[in-house]
């Protein structure tokens, strides 16, 4: 997991300091939208919706924005209709990348997914012969500044957590999705400060990769986030402190 920590604290200082902010919010309206089109827009009831209201104030996004894509999703079947998809790929160094997303054109999304990953020299692969190496939980980040290691560690285990981890500044809690909300309701109530709350897809193993192959593979990354259409990239990459530091430079 180090090495997709460390890649989203270059992701969240990338995003303080340019444009896709804007962005990040318009993919999130648009899961918003969705999951309250699909389960009615009280999150209390709908669990995709809940999920991703609280990853709508993980990244800021105003709550006015957030009320008008419920609103947007719950006014009857007027609008835009996204479906889900997902792609596997392989990356540079044969690393394993999972997306998914949602589109209103899938014809249009896989040419473009398809377009970015030529561009680094990488493919799409058949259909699941990705997502296998990925398991779905349930992850929640914390600085370790917030609270004690064992403090922590006892309220989240105690919750049903998974597992806990330290991972530099902060402690990585895993957790299986069924069990993710109560995890992070009782973390929440402790008044601990979260750095993420998500449900995440987690490699099962990760492949080495240094120098220009490491940098390539988060180009590429890179590039495919900033598609319209694609909601979250996964990959199984494992990059030194070194290398990530030298990138985020």
């Amino acid at each position: 997991m180090s090495g997709h920590s460390k890649w989203a604290k270059i992701k969240h200082k990338k995003a303080i300091t340019d444009s896709k902010r804007g962005a990040s919010f318009t993919k999130m309206a648009r899961e918003i939208t969705t999951a309250a089109k699909e389960g009615g827009g009280d999150p209390d009831m709908n669990p995709r919706l809940r999920m991703a209201m609280t990853r709508a104030r993980g990244i800021g996004m105003p709550g006015s924005n957030v009320e008008s894509a419920i609103k947007k999703g719950t006014g009857g079947g007027e609008g835009i209709i996204y479906e889900s998809f997902t792609f596997d790929a392989y990356g540079p160094g044969g690393v394993a990348i999972f997306i998914d997303g949602l589109t209103d054109n899938k014809n249009r999304t896989t040419a473009e997914v398809r377009s970015a990953l030529t561009r680094k020299s990488s493919s799409l692969a058949s259909p699941g012969s990705v997502a296998f190496l990925f398991n779905k939980k349930g992850l929640i980040v914390v600085e370790t500044k917030a609270i004690g290691e064992s403090d922590l560690m006892d309220i989240v285990l105690e919750a049903g957590a998974e597992d806990m981890t330290t991972e530099g500044d902060a402690y990585e809690i895993t957790t299986e999705v069924a069990v993710f909300e109560k995890v992070r309701l009782a973390v929440e109530a402790k008044k601990i400060p979260m750095k993420s709350a998500e449900v995440t897809m987690i490699p099962t193993s990760t492949i080495k990769v240094a120098g220009q192959e490491a940098k390539s593979v988060l180009a590429l990354i890179e590039t495919l986030e900033d598609l319209e259409d694609v909601q979250n990239v996964y990959a199984n990459f494992d990059i030194s402190d070194e290398d990530m530091a030298a990138i985020a430079e």
